[in-house]
């Protein structure tokens, strides 16, 4: 009865963020590295009239990296931590959205003058803080061929990394690209932030909903025991006026 109680006394618009959704719905045909996303989502069971079982259940097939998902250390390094092994309070940060989505192309590159007239700005990168950079590519979601674009899209600039780990302290960095690297640079910001014990999340949806500062970033994946990648349900959290 207390819990009763208690429950009814709640106010949900006094709940003081509301929530923006950073995450791709999955299904068959989404963008993904390889072309094929892997995935598949089958009908198990189905409802069944004059049956006591009146449910519908699902069979799925996918990679772990597949829509908006996060990389473990383990992604790039046999030691480090797996998806299981994330720190939770570090999937809650801080969250920092840098804006390039006016001048990125297929071939941009974010350098660390992107992150220094961010700061110049809006200030200096606080630590602990999850960094995103919208880059706009997530314009071209639901056209894959285009998203893919032959693995030509914006990326990001070993040097902004290196800053953002060493200057800046963040707990992980996240694009709305397949990947922060291009594929013909034997991907240095994927073994700067994942050797550094820190987290990347690919395909963000959504980022230019964001503010640049003041929001807070959460997401949680899949909980795989040794997994390297995972779907996570990404959002952000920003403060009601």
């Amino acid at each position: 009865m207390k819990n009763v109680e208690l429950n009814s006394k709640i106010n949900l618009d006094k709940i003081p963020f509301k929530l923006v959704d950073l995450t791709h719905s999955l299904s068959e045909g989404i963008p993904s590295w390889d072309g094929d996303c892997g995935f598949k989502h089958q009908i198990h069971h189905d409802y069944e009239p004059n049956s006591t079982y009146q449910f519908r259940t699902h069979k799925i097939q996918m990679h772990e990296g597949i829509g908006t998902h996060i990389d473990a250390p383990a992604h790039c390094f046999t030691e480090g931590k797996s998806i299981a092994d994330l720190d939770v309070n570090e999937l809650l940060a801080p969250c920092v959205v840098i804006n390039v989505s006016e001048k990125s192309h297929e071939s941009y590159v974010v350098s660390l003058q992107d992150v220094k007239n961010f700061e110049d700005k809006h200030g200096l990168i606080a630590k602990k803080s999850f960094v995103i950079f919208w880059t706009g590519w997530d314009k071209y979601w639901k056209q894959p061929e285009k998203y893919r674009n032959n693995l030509l899209f914006p990326s990001i600039s070993l040097e902004a990394a290196d800053f953002l780990l060493a200057e800046r302290n963040i707990v992980g960095l996240g694009i709305d690209t397949l990947s922060p690297d291009s594929p013909e640079n034997g991907y240095p910001v994927h073994k700067a932030v994942l050797g550094a014990n820190k987290y990347i999340v690919e395909n963000i949806a959504n980022a230019g909903s964001l503010p640049p500062v003041g929001s807070y970033s959460l997401a949680l994946p899949m909980k795989i025991k040794g997994g390297t990648e995972a779907p996570v349900r990404m959002v952000g959290l920003i403060l009601k006026k």
